[in-house]
């Protein structure tokens, strides 16, 4: 991997990932940008005990731009993105519209590949294993900054979801603060430690699934997927390396090497399950791809014992059936009480019936 770090004409980092050491990375954005202005803030819940981003300037973001105006497309025939270049493997660059800046945090953009019209499901594994790359390297850089507790890497996929640039890409954020979500699994292990006189949760959670075997969805040599017992979500998958490790930068190389077959086998999966009657074979012409959030949970950086979190990675789907979404709704939104339609036994068998040949 060669990396190029540049700047943008109004000042904001941008990270190159390329495959190919002798590419050079040299081209100027020659945009009259003003320098950005955010009024991020964090408000404090004190009833819930949670943090609200606030971010006013969000509501000028780019919003659902035509092809040929994507600002996440390569820089070409007069026409300038946010990528200067003409070509890319993997770009990363500092959110023009972030949620978290300064002293608030900060927000990145991935952009997974420069084909417009692809998804991370129609990679390569060597592409896949550049932006594994690219993940790990952001968050070894984003974990530097002084106010960082927290990195999130995560790709929203899908106008179901709420996207609004339809080029594969993902985003990071670097969080001033530990999430609810990770708050709630430290407690939990936290707990369990004490009940069991040492025990770690993580690891029963994965020994029960693999012993139990109802919920695989794949067993590979290095990391295992299946749906958790209690999924929140009608297809929700949990993905995890068999050796514990609470981050990406402690992934070692084997399972480095198997995490683009694995976890692209299951994005393909993912969107086989709603095309009737397509069976063991490739998505359908013309079908519309399943919409998903990819989340990757780490460590906080300075949590205590943080070698006892399990990095892991979560992929869920809005959809219960075709044509259905899953709404959130009194229960979910009101009381944080799901209520899943999808029976995570079922789920699994379901994905496992669309496997590729």
């Amino acid at each position: 991997m060669k990396k190029t770090s540049t700047r943008l004409a109004d000042g904001r980092e941008l990270i190159y990932y390329d495959s190919r050491d002798d590419v050079v990375r040299d081209a100027v954005d020659p945009r009259p940008l003003d320098p950005v202005a955010t009024a991020s803030r964090i408000r404090h819940d004190r009833l819930l005990g949670d943090s609200v981003a606030i971010a006013s300037h969000r509501q000028a973001r780019t919003y659902h731009p035509p092809a040929d105006e994507c600002p996440l497309c390569p820089s070409r025939d007069g026409r300038h993105s946010e990528i200067p270049a003409a070509d890319y493997d993997v770009a990363v660059f500092e959110n023009r519209f972030p949620s978290l800046a300064g002293d608030s945090g900060r927000c990145e953009v991935v952009c997974f590949t420069s084909d417009h019209d692809a998804s991370f499901a129609d990679l390569t594994e060597e592409q896949a294993a550049l932006v594994l790359e690219a993940w790990t390297d952001r968050t070894a850089e984003l974990s530097q900054l002084p106010d960082v507790e927290q990195v999130f890497c995560f790709e929203n996929r899908g106008a179901e979801i709420g996207v609004t640039l339809g080029h594969p890409h993902g985003q990071i954020y670097a969080y001033p603060f530990v999430t609810p979500r990770t708050a709630r699994m430290l407690t939990s292990l936290a707990a369990h430690h004490e009940a069991t006189g040492g025990g770690n949760l993580f690891d029963e959670v994965v020994a029960d699934e693999l012993a139990d075997g109802r919920r695989i969805v794949l067993d590979g040599e290095h990391w295992v997927a299946f749906v958790p017992y209690a999924a929140h979500w009608p297809y929700e998958v949990h993905l995890y390396p068999k050796r514990r490790v609470p981050d990406l930068l402690a992934l070692d190389d084997a399972a480095r090497t198997e995490f683009p077959q694995i976890y692209l086998e299951v994005l393909r999966r993912f969107d086989r399950i709603f095309d009737e009657g397509t069976g063991q074979g490739s998505r359908a012409a013309g079908a519309a791809r399943t919409p998903y959030i990819a989340a990757w949970h780490q460590a906080p950086l300075h949590a205590g014992h943080r070698g006892d979190f399990a990095l892991h990675l979560e992929l869920f789907t809005i959809r219960r059936t075709s044509g259905k979404l899953k709404f959130l709704a009194g229960s979910e939104s009101g009381m944080n009480v799901f209520i899943n339609d999808v029976p995570p036994e079922a789920a699994a068998e379901r994905l496992r019936e669309v496997a590729s040949k």
